[in-house]
């Protein structure tokens, strides 16, 4: 059974599947995060875990190498999978309902490219004692805990 965090689906409310993958990126005591400004969509900017969807066709790895080099501008060493969660969310720059299967990795930024391409995007350094209480994911929070090289 996988653990799901944040608030319960609602009744009568069709969520569809998104898979995503993520990932905590340690070098040090310090976590690369992205930093997604506010916008019309989001209304209070937020600190992540840079990932996201996985598109039709695309592998896990391959969507997170994508996603953290959009949203950070920085390639990452090998990534291994620490494992996964749910949440039921509306995600308000795509207008639908997801069920999030977001799978977490651990890996190494290995090499800065430049500034994130993604629009509303920073990257950002923080460190894990901060991450824990910043994340705007409560299962992004948990898996820091268990991230260990």
């Amino acid at each position: 059974m996988i653990r799901r965090f944040g608030t319960p689906p609602k009744t009568g409310q069709v969520y569809k599947p998104r898979p995503g993958a993520y990932v905590i990126l340690l070098r040090g005591d310090k976590i690369l995060v992205t930093r997604q400004d506010a916008s019309d969509k989001l209304p209070e900017p937020e600190l992540q875990l840079p990932g996201g969807g996985i598109d039709p066709g695309e592998s896990p790895i391959t969507a997170l190498h994508r996603e953290v080099l959009e949203e950070t501008g920085w390639r990452i060493s090998k990534p291994r999978r620490l494992g996964a969660f749910r949440r039921f969310a509306y995600m308000a720059e795509y207008e639908k309902f997801a069920d999030k299967l977001c799978t977490i990795y651990l890996a190494r930024p290995v090499c800065r490219l430049g500034h994130p391409t993604e629009p509303g995007h920073t990257a950002v350094w923080l460190h894990r004692e901060e991450a824990r209480y910043m994340l705007a994911n409560s299962g992004d929070r948990h898996f820091i805990d268990l991230a260990h090289f």
